[in-house]
């Protein structure tokens, strides 16, 4: 009998693969998106120290008052929140790391208000 693939599996394996060619540096460090079914989370990683650098996420309080979940608006407002707070720490530049997922939906929402905030990548 055949046992169908789990997705999660399949995504956890694609992202494997590109973290293997992708890496967070001190100047550049690793934009990475997680998306849930309720939220989206997204936070930059400096891969050399392991350190996350800024976090921002849909179930943050600055968020919360707009009512943003995970659906694509909340992933804009959250592209925009981890853009302010990257720049304000001084990195205007950045490697995306989509998470194994498709660049599409919320996660091409995401990216694109990061860029639309001021991020380089």
């Amino acid at each position: 009998m055949h046992k169908r693939e789990d997705r999660n599996e399949r995504r956890e394996m694609r992202h494997r693969r590109v973290r293997g060619k992708v890496s967070g540096m001190p100047g550049r460090p690793r934009l990475v998106v997680y998306r849930s079914l309720k939220h989206i989370y997204a936070q930059v990683v400096d891969d050399q120290s392991g350190h996350t650098l800024v976090a921002a996420s849909s179930l943050d309080q600055a968020l919360r008052a707009k009512a943003a979940g995970g659906n694509i608006d909340g992933a804009k407002q959250v592209g925009q929140l981890v853009a302010e707070r990257t720049l304000a720490k001084g990195i205007d530049q950045v490697v995306f790391d989509r998470g194994g997922y498709l660049y599409h939906g919320r996660v091409a929402a995401l990216a694109d208000a990061a860029r639309a905030a001021g991020l380089k990548f």
